[in-house]
């Protein structure tokens, strides 16, 4: 007989757009490893930010400065009372990590490559560029589904009519966002209305993400990312503008700015971590958006989801019972 080895397990971070009122409440009155995190991310921003994510008021969170480190403490707060949790299980069986989007950085403090405190503000001030990159109303993201990435890529080109129209995440084989301005994304979906797609949805966000409208806060961040204090990670972080593995720290720094104004690439991601022998995704952190595109890129993937108690608790049983592989 073989060795027995672990079940591979993948850990997931969200990403802007997961947040809700309440978010990561119920974990911290459950564990004090969570309370910590809430008191630790208080601290480091110098504002609320834990009584902000229980009691809202939601136009608060929805701003982007506050939306970010925000949803960054709740997934660093739900993997700390999964760590208490789940021990050695969990030890023993994450070979990497990833996020979407902002879910990058709470992926690399998961991973030991960036400190709590470091990540907080370094995505305060991520969110801040970001908003003030295009002014209010000019930019737009919409969610495009039942089509293809390249029936998406073939209309941008057509819609855009000299202006910045392009696909920012690539999440699902028939799901992707698309960014740019405001009247080009109007125009996109006048034009797959008319070819039959499905459905177009416009995104309630601040700004246009992950396309070339955002160069002025990737060079801002460029600055900050210069001497934010990153270390080689200990296990992979799957980077979103290349769906790759890294563990080094320059590596990181340069995915970091590189992803501001790059699509994320979700679906492959997905794949990466299918093709490093991963079995279990676990979405940490609030909503189960991850999750629900997971199940339709890869099926045969056990998913766990910890954004409250009950779900801590599945996912703890679900890695007790995983036996080994021969």
């Amino acid at each position: 007989m073989g060795l027995v080895s672990p079940p591979r397990v993948a850990l997931a971070f969200p990403g802007q757009g997961s947040q809700s009122v309440g978010m990561g409440r119920l974990l911290a009155e459950a564990f004090p490893e969570a309370r910590a995190v809430f008191a630790r991310a208080d601290a480091a921003l110098g504002v609320p930010i834990s009584r902000i994510c229980f009691e809202g008021p939601e136009e608060a969170l929805r701003l982007t400065a506050t939306t970010q480190p925000a949803i960054l403490t709740v997934s660093i707060a739900a993997l700390e009372a999964l760590r208490s949790r789940a021990g050695e299980a969990l030890r023993a069986r994450v070979i990497c990590a990833a996020g979407h989007s902002l879910g990058e950085y709470s992926a690399l403090v998961a991973a030991g490559a960036l400190g709590l405190d470091e990540a907080l503000r370094a995505v305060r001030r991520r969110g801040e560029y970001m908003q003030e990159a295009v002014p209010v109303g000019a930019g737009a993201m919409a969610a495009v589904l039942g089509s293809t990435l390249e029936q998406v890529e073939a209309i941008c080109r057509e819609a855009a009519l000299g202006e910045v129209l392009e696909p920012a995440n690539l999440n699902a084989p028939d799901q992707t966002v698309i960014s740019g301005t405001a009247a080009a994304v109007e125009r996109f979906a006048a034009m797959a209305r008319e070819r039959g797609i499905r459905k177009v949805v416009r995104l309630p966000v601040s700004a246009p993400f992950h396309c070339a409208l955002m160069k002025p806060a990737a060079d801002r961040l460029a600055v900050d990312l210069g001497t934010l204090p990153l270390r080689d990670a200990a296990f992979p972080v799957i980077q979103n503008v290349s769906a790759a593995q890294a563990t080094g720290a320059d590596a990181f720094r340069e995915g970091l700015r590189a992803q501001v104004v790059a699509p994320v690439r979700w679906v492959e991601t997905v794949h990466r971590m299918k093709s490093m022998g991963v079995q279990a995704i676990i979405e940490v952190g609030p909503g189960r958006v991850l999750t629900g595109l997971a199940r339709r890129i890869d099926s045969n993937m056990t998913l766990l989801n910890v954004e409250d108690p009950a779900g801590l608790d599945a996912a703890a049983a679900a890695l007790a019972g995983l036996g080994g592989t021969t």
